[in-house]
């Protein structure tokens, strides 16, 4: 109980730091981390190493995703390629439908590629066609984000979900084909929460200062095909590593899956997509590639990002490390449930120490030695088993979660508006994923 007592204090002083204090993110959450280790009674070597590691670890999988993904965005808006994109989805879409777009892209890119690593690459896409349809950006960048977060924690080969399938011995066509329906679900439920209540938060598509120049004609903006490369390219990269990751080997075990598995890494694709983006200038200048050139502007701005993200990752440590998500587990393991006893097992570690994959795991092995006592021992039932820790791994995204931040100061929130938008979007969208998966199971099982 007094975890569970400290991890409310955690997030209520984050919540009061940052909202009402003004305090930097960074700062809040760093404090917060110690402050929690120290108090859960951590030994105090470890309370360091949480924090060290979790900040660490954080930055050493993101880090240069998020630079890079910065410099290939401002690429595209200063040479005029985010515009052009965004006039021909526009033209296809319609300006009412940007946060459909943004939704069907994050769903389908989710797939193979990691949320924070997908919202990163789409960014720029978003803001632009926020500012050409003269939109919130908070109605994009939540469709995006919830689009993302349903494949990222219900369809393979993601993970956690993988992982989750292989603990619970459960068949992984059964759950990708439950969980691409399940997620399909989800990712309405999120599109139609990004219209009904982001859309009405104003968050301007840049911030003072950061707009780029207006380029009504388009003349000098790159083809649609240079534009696209640079964004979908990495993806396509990513998705043919994870496609040769496959159990079945459908590419074999030669030479080509060595360098798939080499460019498919996230760093390596999106270090191919800035070697494209160079060519979407009319003219690259050396002055581009400076310090206060088009590069290094990008790198500053992402600078504070990741440090935030850091944070958040040194957050998220201490509680795993603390032992909470046991005590949370555990806990809810007593009660009888049926279906929604994974869902809320996996909420409830979500919830309190931020990272899903480590709730979709947990989960996992709480509920393998129950599987048989509960009925969930045929295949279909193992497969929404999975599918009902996934939905339970999105409740809810907070401040202890890093894509929590990476959505947040990628999209110009503040800490106040990622709760009322992100937090409460996840929490909305897993519960409808959970009543999927009730529905479904009373139905087939």
């Amino acid at each position: 109980m007094w975890l569970l007592f400290l991890l409310v204090l955690a997030i209520a002083f984050i919540i009061f730091a940052t909202a009402r204090l003004k305090m930097h993110a960074f700062l809040a959450l760093l404090l917060t981390a110690f402050g929690f280790g120290i108090l859960s009674g951590m030994p105090l070597d470890k309370v360091v190493k949480s924090v060290n590691d979790g900040f660490g670890g954080t930055i050493g999988y993101i880090g240069i995703v998020i630079i890079l993904g910065s410099v290939i965005g401002t690429f595209l808006e200063k040479s005029g390629g985010a515009w052009r994109l965004a006039e021909g989805i526009l033209k296809m879409s319609g300006k009412k439908n940007v946060p459909l777009t943004m939704s069907i892209m994050g769903y389908v890119v989710s797939i193979p590629v990691f949320c924070d690593s997908g919202f990163v690459i789409l960014s720029s896409l978003n803001k632009a066609l926020a500012k050409r349809a003269g939109i919130s950006l908070a109605a994009g960048a939540i469709a995006l984000s919830l689009g993302l977060y349903a494949t990222h924690t219900m369809v393979p080969p993601t993970p956690g979900p993988i992982a989750a399938a292989g603990i619970l011995n459960a068949d992984l066509g059964l759950v990708i084909l439950w969980g691409m329906i399940v997620a399909a679900i989800a990712c309405a439920a999120g599109w139609l929460f990004a219209v009904t209540i982001a859309a009405k938060v104003d968050v301007p598509p840049y911030k003072e200062g950061e707009e780029p120049e207006d380029l009504p004609n388009l003349d000098r903006a790159p083809s649609v095909l240079s534009s696209l490369l640079p964004i979908f390219l990495p993806i396509i990269l990513i998705v043919l590593k994870s496609i040769a990751d496959f159990p079945s080997k459908p590419f074999g075990t030669g030479e080509v899956v060595g360098i798939l598995a080499f460019v498919g890494q996230p760093v390596v694709a999106l270090l191919i997509g800035f070697g494209l983006a160079l060519f979407l200038p009319k003219k690259l200048d050396r002055d581009m590639l400076s310090n206060s050139g088009w590069l290094g502007q990008a790198i500053v701005s992402s600078a504070i990002i990741i440090m935030i993200t850091g944070a958040g990752g040194s957050f998220g440590k201490v509680l795993q490390n603390s032992g909470i998500a046991n005590v949370v587990g555990q806990g809810l393991s007593t009660w009888h449930m049926g279906i929604f006893l994974p869902f809320l097992i996996a909420a409830g570690i979500k919830t309190a120490q931020g990272s899903s994959t480590v709730s979709i795991i947990t989960t996992a092995g709480l509920m393998a030695p129950l599987m048989a006592p509960l009925g969930f021992d045929e295949p279909t039932a193992r497969a929404l088993v999975v599918v009902a820790i996934g939905a339970g791994a999105m409740v809810v995204s907070h401040a202890n979660d890093s894509f929590f931040w990476v959505v947040t100061q990628f999209s110009n929130m503040t800490p106040e508006q990622g709760y009322r938008l992100q937090t409460l979007g996840t929490l909305v969208q897993g519960l409808v994923g959970a009543i999927a998966v009730f529905v479904i199971a009373t139905l087939v099982l």
